[in-house]
């Protein structure tokens, strides 16, 4: 078996506990590296660090929520929970970037010399490789599930290592030429950095929320499947389709002979969403059956604005 197949089996809640104790772990690094060398780009690293806590603790509550049975309250499930996980955490990373830059101003205007840099570095770099480590087990598992949650996440650490890179040669560079300003500098350069990481989370969670239609590669795959079964007396039409979690959802129109018998006519439909379900995985369709002289429309006036 190979790692990426080993990686993808992992289930969204256990990488989650384990992105739990890497942001403590990593908090504990960063801080201690910027308690000995004073470094405001390690200062802003190390603030990261406590959104990738909070933030993961959220996504493990959000992903328990999204993996809940139906309900009759709930008769679609609950998948949608995790967009709200990837929404707040794409939130906490701005909030740490504002964060970020108010501490990067203030040591701009005083700057600072600093101290045991070596050390510093070393333990900004364990700490980054950790992050590193879980974040490519984290995309190989939120792609395999289809978790919004996971992919957040690892988005965010890959963030956090980036930063981490930044930083540890900015800090390199101050030390080596003794320009103070260097620091805050880079430290402004990773919240600008973060915030574009944020905005993206944000808004690639509303865009779920928002029943966004599926991706290309699938809606292929879902018309190479109905195509196996078109006929001059069968075809398809008014088919859409919605993400919610881990979910898909397809939606479609069945027109066939008149004279058929709904025993026959239900039967071919059996067919065609088992095929669907086969052919993508998570995915749920629904067929309507229509004779093939029957249209129909959906010309309701728009809602009032």
């Amino acid at each position: 078996m190979s790692l990426v197949s080993s990686a993808q089996r992992i289930p969204p809640a256990v990488l989650l506990r384990w992105s739990i104790a890497v942001a403590v772990a990593t908090i504990a690094l960063k801080t201690l590296a910027w308690w000995l060398t004073g470094s405001v780009g390690l200062l802003s690293d190390a603030m990261e660090g406590l959104v990738n806590l909070v933030s993961a603790i959220f996504a493990l509550v959000m992903v328990r929520i999204a993996a809940r049975p139906a309900d009759e309250g709930h008769p679609y499930g609950h998948h949608k929970a995790e967009y709200f996980s990837a929404g707040f955490e794409g939130l906490m990373i701005i909030v740490a970037a504002a964060a970020i830059a108010w501490t990067a101003v203030q040591r701009l205007r005083t700057p600072q010399p600093l101290e045991q840099v070596g050390l510093g570095l070393a333990l900004s770099v364990v700490s980054s490789a950790l992050n590193g480590g879980l974040a490519w087990l984290m995309f190989q598992s939120g792609r395999a599930h289809r978790s919004m949650a996971l992919e957040g996440d690892a988005r965010h650490l890959m963030t956090d290592v980036w930063t981490s890179v930044g930083v540890v040669v900015g800090v390199g560079l101050v030390a080596a030429t003794g320009w103070l300003w260097l620091d805050p500098v880079v430290a402004l350069l990773v919240a600008a950095n973060i915030v574009r990481e944020g905005v993206h989370l944000v808004w690639k969670s509303s865009e779920g929320l928002m029943d966004r239609a599926l991706e290309p590669e699938v809606l292929e795959e879902i018309d190479k499947t109905l195509e196996q079964f078109r006929h001059p007396t069968i075809r398809f039409d008014h088919v859409s389709t919605r993400r919610s979690g881990q979910r898909r959802f397809v939606d479609l129109h069945m027109h066939m002979p008149a004279n058929w018998t709904l025993g026959r006519a239900a039967a071919l439909r059996g067919s065609v969403e088992q095929a669907l379900m086969s052919a993508v995985p998570g995915l749920r369709a629904t067929i309507q059956l229509l004779p093939s002289d029957v249209e129909a429309h959906f010309d309701d006036p728009k809602d009032p604005i």
